[in-house]
């Protein structure tokens, strides 16, 4: 088996839960990224995130000893520019709620950046801003109900943040959503837009993106026809991986990017008929669970791979039966399923820890 990195030509890599998280980068992604270039595979940085530009980006990244130049990085506020210049012609006035960033990219596409309903702009476009409040979405409310155009970077609810989860542009343009009756065109994940531009970016023939969110990295793949893989160091559990709908579902699965450089440390996700039994683990079910079982003798102890390689074959199992509840069976399952960020809750009490056999 060859590594995920000499398989593909480029990785279409987010970034918030991805590549850093709180400013902070996130282990193992330097070292797998400089290795996944040695490999063949172009790094390109694809994010939602409308309140930085390219430049400052690369910079955040390189400080953290991850490579990358302006021309690496990709925001969803270049995809939105883009496709309000595709429909309205040059020279025209858009209302920009977001950061001065997403000001310069409407620019850059040759249409004039306003802040006002009074200047009669054609468009509105709405990314994600710490400052943006309500006199903002009041000036947006006002030019949406005089029948402007709305484009918004990305619709993302939340932002992790090493404070934890916080209000994200999407939940910004749910307000006016709210407000107006109305609906936006999206340029960012899980929309085709910013994916495609990657795409065309660097000429990729064989891309692969790699995300932590199941509803705009991976749907945003799938919906383009383009392999994925997970990462389990954002805002997506192995719990939501075993109860994603099938516009949602990663090819591969690792628990960090290590998984892009290292055979062991990434699987591909059976389909939902897959055999359900292997000489390291076997998944039974009954109306109401999955129970995981080792098929090797031992005290317990597992590697991160066969762990994963465990949570690979509960996901199967999960999308094939609907079920989502899951028990160990033995020591060894339930080391696996810690290791995966599943809670364990044996059933029974006394000197037997572990669910009996099912039928």
């Amino acid at each position: 088996m060859t590594t995920l990195a000499e398989s593909h030509d480029a990785l279409l890599l987010d970034l918030d839960g991805t590549v850093y998280l709180g400013g902070q980068p996130i282990d193992h992604v330097a070292p797998a990224l400089a290795r996944a270039a040695v490999l063949g595979a172009t790094s390109v940085f694809v994010t939602n995130n409308a309140s930085r530009p390219p430049a400052d980006v690369a910079a955040a990244l390189t400080s953290m000893g991850i490579a990358a130049e302006p021309a690496d990085v990709l925001t969803s506020p270049q995809a939105a520019a883009v496709m309000l210049a595709d429909r309205h012609p040059a020279g025209s006035k858009v209302l920009v709620i977001g950061a001065p960033w997403l000001e310069e990219s409407v620019r850059q596409a040759g249409l004039v950046p306003v802040r006002e309903a009074a200047q009669n702009p054609v468009a509105v476009v709405q990314g994600h801003s710490p400052d943006t409040g309500w006199r903002d979405l009041a000036e947006g409310c006002i030019a949406l109900r005089a029948g402007a155009d709305w484009v918004a970077c990305n619709v993302d609810t939340t932002l992790p943040t090493d404070r934890g989860m916080l209000p994200g542009n999407g939940s910004m343009v749910a307000a006016l959503v709210t407000a107006t009756g109305l609906h936006p065109r999206v340029a960012g994940k899980p929309e085709r837009p910013l994916l495609d531009a990657a795409v065309r970016q660097v000429g990729s023939t064989r891309p692969l993106v790699v995300g932590d969110r199941l509803d705009t990295d991976i749907a945003c793949a799938v919906g383009a026809s383009t392999p994925s893989l997970m990462v389990l160091t954002g805002v997506s559990t192995a719990s939501d991986l075993m109860a994603a709908d099938p516009d949602h579902r990663p090819t591969y699965l690792a628990f960090d990017m290590r998984g892009l450089v290292e055979e062991d440390r990434a699987v591909r996700i059976p389909g939902p008929a897959a055999p359900r039994t292997s000489r390291e683990w076997s998944v039974r079910s009954d109306s109401s669970c999955l129970l995981l079982s080792s098929e090797q003798s031992g005290d317990g102890g597992v590697s991160d791979a066969a762990a994963l390689r465990a949570l690979a074959m509960l996901t199967a199992a999960a999308w094939g039966s609907g079920l989502t509840a899951v028990r160990p069976h033995d020591a060894a399952a339930a080391a696996a399923l810690t290791k995966c960020g599943i809670p364990v809750r044996p059933a029974g009490s006394g000197p037997r820890m572990f669910e009996d056999s099912l039928d």
